[in-house]
């Protein structure tokens, strides 16, 4: 018996080492955010904080995500592309019984199982018609934030016009956890909100476990809304709406800088990973700027697709620090990037999409393990004015082998092909060489 005790006290102990040699993990996660809307891409919005962290970091200049939140957030989430989830056809609805399918391992599931205290604070939007699909049963301790895509920045409650009839559904939709309502936070601004209780998770961590911390806003998406005296640096923009854009992204940013005055004040930072994502490109008739890409969020034109993203780490080799990454990532590579590059796990026979960027992010070799991207296949989403007997007999040829009526778009090295109907905002300039094939 004594035998077996301190054997058991030299797993535990070597599983506590273990723990304390892995690297904490922020990730940020930015909603509906312009891809130039950020001070070092040379926007006027000022963003000192991330501009800090990015400039000080690796900027990732060829980063990929999807055109709509709930895909992009589930393949960051899986490490799977939304064609092997059923996800490659829309957001989730409120009203729409759906999520993230049960049998697929998470993210947060993985780092759990390494030992990490999993945290999300914010915008879940993976669904939620059964609790089986709740943050808290997907891999995280504990959530505190909303469920569905969009709400109201101060009441917290969500409205949605149900299809093919004429009914506003109207719901509070703000919790902790699986069963508190958070009633008493109604008329906090979300971006504060969140920030006080990431500050506060951060705060009460035990530092002898890694921590997975989530930071999901609700900005930059709408409905348009901030503090007053963030509108004032941006008086002189005449457009109303812009101007209240840049003015939630530099409480947004704001935000990212207080966190990260707690992260080093508490002393995980010293060992800790940032990231920073967005889900998708900004919108352009609600503020948002891509410019010079084309196109804008639900598009497959980039400016829909290419994301803002940087890593900034104290534990980053000193000669990758300041640097641009301008090889292919994409949004499922976080998934292997963060077990297997940072947490120094395994994905273990999971069969996914994403690749282990970390050795191209930290240095350790030039050679990307990524040649393609498939951005998207929805054989839902057809050419809405395509008439039978006006295809020509080149486009009957090209569908023996693949309709090009279907909205999709695939990368593979500097060029993209979109079949289909790309999206919206196509009259906005191109920075990229992109093909169509309608």
């Amino acid at each position: 018996m004594r035998l077996i005790r301190y054997f058991l006290t030299f797993i535990q102990f070597f599983i506590f080492c273990h723990c304390l040699k892995r690297p904490h993990i922020i990730l940020f996660i930015a909603d509906d955010y312009g891809y130039s809307d950020i001070g070092y891409h040379g926007s006027h919005i000022r963003t000192p904080h991330m501009d800090r962290l990015a400039l000080s970091g690796v900027r990732l200049n060829n980063y990929y995500v999807q055109p709509i939140c709930s895909p992009t957030r589930a393949q960051l989430m899986t490490g799977k592309y939304s064609i092997h989830l059923g996800l490659q056809h829309s957001y989730i609805r409120p009203a729409q019984p759906n999520c993230l399918p049960y049998g697929e391992v998470t993210l947060g599931e993985k780092l759990q199982r390494l030992g990490y205290r999993t945290n999300l604070v914010g915008k879940w939007h993976l669904g939620f018609h059964k609790k089986h699909c709740w943050p808290t049963r997907r891999g995280f301790h504990h959530f505190f934030g909303f469920l569905t895509g969009a709400e109201d920045f101060y009441t917290h409650e969500s409205d949605y016009l149900f299809p093919g009839k004429r009914k506003m559904w109207k719901g509070f939709d703000l919790r902790e956890n699986d069963k508190n309502i958070a009633w008493d936070y109604q008329g906090e601004y979300s971006t504060h909100l969140f920030t006080k209780k990431v500050q506060k998770i951060i705060k009460k961590h035990d530092k002898s476990k890694p921590l997975f911390l989530v930071v999901s806003f609700q900005a930059v998406h709408g409905p348009l809304q901030v503090p007053k005296e963030y509108l004032q640096p941006y008086r002189y923009i005449k457009n109303e709406k812009r101007r209240i854009y840049a003015g939630m992204v530099t409480c947004m940013d704001e935000a990212v800088g207080n966190i990260t005055k707690t992260l080093k004040h508490t002393g995980i930072l010293e060992n800790s990973v940032i990231a920073f994502t967005t889900d998708n490109g900004g919108r352009p008739h609600l503020g948002g700027y891509n410019w010079p890409l084309r196109g804008g969020k639900g598009s497959l034109w980039d400016g829909g697709l290419r994301g803002l993203g940087f890593v900034h780490s104290p534990l980053l080799p000193t000669k990758v620090r300041g640097s641009v990454v301008k090889k292919l990532m994409h949004v499922s590579d976080w998934f292997p990037t963060l077990v297997e590059g940072v947490a120094q796990g395994s994905v273990g026979k999971l069969k996914l999409d994403g690749y282990n960027m970390w050795p191209i992010l930290s240095g350790e070799t030039k050679t990307s393990p990524r040649k393609e991207i498939l951005h998207n296949i929805d054989p839902l989403s057809t050419h809405p004015y395509r008439k039978k007997g006006l295809q020509s007999r080149q486009g009957r040829r090209w569908k023996r082998y693949f309709d090009t009526d279907i909205r999709a778009a695939i990368r593979m090295g500097k060029w993209k092909l979109i079949t289909g109907i790309p999206g919206k905002y196509n009259k906005l300039g191109s920075h990229s060489q992109e093909c169509t094939i309608s």
